[in-house]
């Protein structure tokens, strides 16, 4: 099973010039359960006494999945955890030479004697430790093997993957998880950057190669340019990768305008799984087909998202979707009228930058049988 952490309340909260109350993040928190997250990491008790208050106001709402803080990998930073009651946490280091030589100026053992010592409290505590490898992408595999066989050692119980800067290709993702899953050290989680708009698609990637779990946000929201997206890593395991579950369409839509507008975040219209255009079918050959089929061109239906099918009435419309429209209109259209209307509906389009409704439609249809 492929299991979906989603961090939307840690790392989409880092997106600049985001920041959610209280409220919000609980009602966060609850519609991702609804929505299908397995797992939640909800925040950074390091930051201080506000954001501790609002982690242990996320455990009290008691959802039955795993709550997750983010740490460094230092005993301060692990026990603003413990105070919180949480039992599940992510540990990080950096394990680039770039991300170490910035901030242990180099010194690996010093490195890995601290994740020692923190882990070794963590699994002391009984805490499901996951060791967060910042920028593994970068990292030499060599020592993120090393890093695992340690953390198994220890006791840890998955490593996070982070290809924190985005900089890899589906492809090289899947090479490097093939490489690192086939040790059969740790349990492998992805973490993702949409740097290079492929966020999401390197999240599938590593699952494909032997990751089984994947940190999202919605909307992919994030820092730069943000995290895999939750609704369309949801999506992609439950209709692609054999995992059928039903999905919660109505919390997923709560959870989407909640997510959108607490960020103060304005959804395209063409989002993939949620953009509210990515049914309206326009081209005169699609939407011929879609009359014959609705599968000819829709991977899934919009009501598996809570969404609408339409046929705009535009520049590349063809008779298939004016007849529609006005047999809709309760019409028996001559199709030969029907035809010579087609040049008149492009120009009024082109020239208005508008598409025409069914009423304008009908109104044009009439005028030409002189009525």
């Amino acid at each position: 099973m492929f299991l979906i952490n989603d961090t939307t309340l840690r790392d989409g909260e880092q997106a600049p010039y985001v920041a959610f109350n209280t409220q919000e993040k609980l009602e966060i928190a609850q519609l991702l359960y609804e929505a299908g997250a397995h797992e939640l990491e909800v925040g950074i008790p390091a930051m201080g006494k506000k954001e501790q208050e609002d982690l242990k106001e996320i455990l009290n709402l008691n959802l039955p999945i795993q709550i997750m803080s983010w740490n460094r990998a230092t005993l301060t930073d692990l026990e603003a955890s413990l105070k919180c009651g949480l039992k599940a946490v992510d540990l990080s280091i950096p394990v680039s030479d770039i991300l170490i030589d910035v901030k242990f100026k180099g010194d690996k053992t010093r490195l890995l004697n601290q994740l020692e010592q923190t882990v070794t409290q963590a699994k002391k505590e009984n805490l499901f430790v996951c060791i967060g490898g910042e920028d593994s992408s970068r990292a030499d595999l060599g020592f993120l093997k090393e890093v695992m066989t340690l953390g198994k050692e220890l006791g840890a119980n998955r490593f996070r993957y982070c290809d924190t800067v985005g900089i890899l290709t589906p492809h090289k993702t899947y090479e490097n998880i093939k490489a690192l899953s086939s040790e059969n050290l740790l349990d492998i989680e992805m973490h993702t950057h949409n740097d290079f708009g492929m966020a999401t698609a390197n999240a599938i990637a590593g699952f494909e190669a032997g990751a089984t779990s994947a940190n999202t946000t919605v909307i992919g929201l994030g820092e730069r340019a943000g995290n895999a997206s939750f609704e369309q890593v949801l999506m992609t395991i439950n209709r692609l990768m054999n995992q059928s579950s039903d999905i919660n369409i109505k919390a997923l839509k709560a959870l989407i305008r909640k997510v959108s507008r607490a960020s103060n975040r304005r959804l395209d219209t063409s989002l993939p799984i949620i953009g509210k255009n990515i049914f309206a079918h326009e081209s005169g050959i699609h939407v011929n087909g879609m009359m014959k089929s609705k599968s000819s061109y829709e991977p899934f239906t919009p009501k598996e998202v809570g969404l609408k099918r339409d046929f705009p009435i535009g520049k590349h419309s063809g008779s298939s979707t004016l007849m529609y429209h006005l047999e809709s209109l309760g019409i028996t259209p001559n199709k030969e009228v029907v035809q010579q209307l087609l040049p008149k509906v492009r120009d009024i389009v082109t020239n208005r930058k508008k598409v025409l409704n069914a009423v304008e439609l009908k109104e044009l249809y009439l005028c030409s049988l002189g009525i």
